[in-house]
């Protein structure tokens, strides 16, 4: 693989480390700035809004913006963004960084993902976004724990300003690395206008629409997970985060097996691993109570539901090809969106006193819709498995 994808794997580490560790820093942040649990949280919510309208509004903006000086604005903001929360004097100085630091997230791996897949064969293409994507995931596995742990030996104010260093190091490969226009295509840059465009299919709109309950079923899972693990599984509430860690591994190993998989058959990849998420959902709903199934389960979940999305982010592109810039930031957005809903319907199951496993198989059902769409965009007009299926379709 080119080391270009491996500078774009750097930023995603970067930004991925903004997204969670301020998960493990809350308690630090809100006794500093004198808030609430509930307040402090809302930095979490502020950040997933951000990134939803970055990934649609600031990829429109850059449309007309060389790819690679687009990324390299981005890692600006991102840097600009983590220094102003290193800097809080207050909580909404804090809660501007981090917004600030998201509007980068959703442009960023939306603008990278169309760089990544433009610098390598097509045959190579989800692989390619999926090594864009590791740095992502690495930083979930070292996000939580570490970065908590700097922050609570050095204060959290440390733990950014080396947020900020990654993003510097990023800026500097990124620069180094990646080639003057990068993916740029004079077919795919025709204007907002075009990219707007894309936006008239139907399978665009579909396949946002999986991206939603796919991921949404999976979110909605693992936002109250650390309940699951505590008050059914039974462990403490210490181990929690080196849990995640098990998470994050099997989020890390199932995008690169995804990305490969997508590259070979990306339809029935995605049938497999939306069926299998699902079924992965609901045995673990069912066998929570055992540990060693729910660390099983926790690994599944993660490996599956990851593995999702270097397909999720192809096919998007693939049927948005003569303009796909501002459809592949539309899909990070609908990862957010999903990250929202699923957290939504998990938090219904336990406010109607459905037990603390109720999201696991509020998630299994949100992610079997996901799969019925998905089926029922292969076989519309334009699918992969209609008989009027475009050969003109990227994917």
């Amino acid at each position: 693989m080119p080391l270009a994808l491996y500078a774009l794997a750097a930023g995603g580490f970067g930004i991925g480390l903004t997204e969670f560790v301020i998960m493990g820093l809350l308690p630090e942040v809100g006794a500093d700035f004198g808030v609430s649990p509930t307040v402090a949280g809302y930095l979490v919510s502020g950040y997933a809004l951000s990134v939803a309208v970055g990934g649609v509004g600031l990829t429109a903006a850059l449309n007309r913006v060389d790819r690679k000086r687009a990324l390299l604005l981005l890692m600006v903001l991102f840097i600009v963004g983590n220094t102003v929360s290193a800097l809080a004097t207050g909580y909404w100085v804090m809660l501007a960084g981090c917004v600030t630091a998201a509007l980068c997230h959703g442009a960023f791996f939306g603008i990278g993902s169309v760089l990544a897949a433009g610098i390598v064969p097509p045959h190579r293409r989800a692989a390619a976004i999926s090594v864009m994507f590791a740095g992502l995931t690495t930083a979930t596995v070292l996000g939580v724990p570490f970065g908590t742990f700097l922050g609570q030996a050095a204060g959290w104010r440390a733990t950014f300003w080396a947020i900020a260093a990654i993003g510097a190091a990023a800026f500097i490969g990124i620069a180094a690395l990646v080639p003057r226009g990068s993916g740029d295509r004079s077919d795919e840059r025709g204007g907002l206008r075009a990219e707007f465009g894309a936006f008239r299919s139907p399978q665009v709109w579909l396949s946002l629409a999986v991206t939603v309950l796919g991921f949404g079923g999976m979110f909605g899972a693992f936002t109250y997970i650390a309940f699951t693990l505590t008050e059914v599984s039974g462990f403490s509430s210490a181990t929690v985060p080196w849990l995640l860690v098990l998470f994050g591994l099997g989020l890390f190993a199932g995008n690169l097996w995804g990305g490969r998989a997508a590259d070979r058959d990306l339809p029935r990849t995605l049938l497999v691993l939306f069926a299998l998420l699902t079924a992965v959902l609901a045995v673990f709903s069912l066998t929570a109570r055992l540990s060693w199934a729910a660390l099983s389960g926790l690994l599944l979940m993660g490996a599956v539901g990851f593995a999702t999305v270097p397909g999720l982010q192809m096919r998007v592109m693939g049927y948005a090809s003569k303009a796909p810039t501002l459809a592949s930031g539309a899909n990070i957005a609908a990862f957010n969106v999903g990250n929202a809903l699923g957290a939504w319907a998990g938090g219904i199951g336990l406010a109607l006193g459905l037990g603390y496993g109720s999201p696991l198989w509020i998630g299994a059902l949100i992610t079997f819709v996901g799969l019925l769409v998905l089926v029922g965009a292969f076989l519309a007009p334009g699918g992969e498995f209609a008989r009027d299926r475009s050969p003109a379709v990227g994917v």
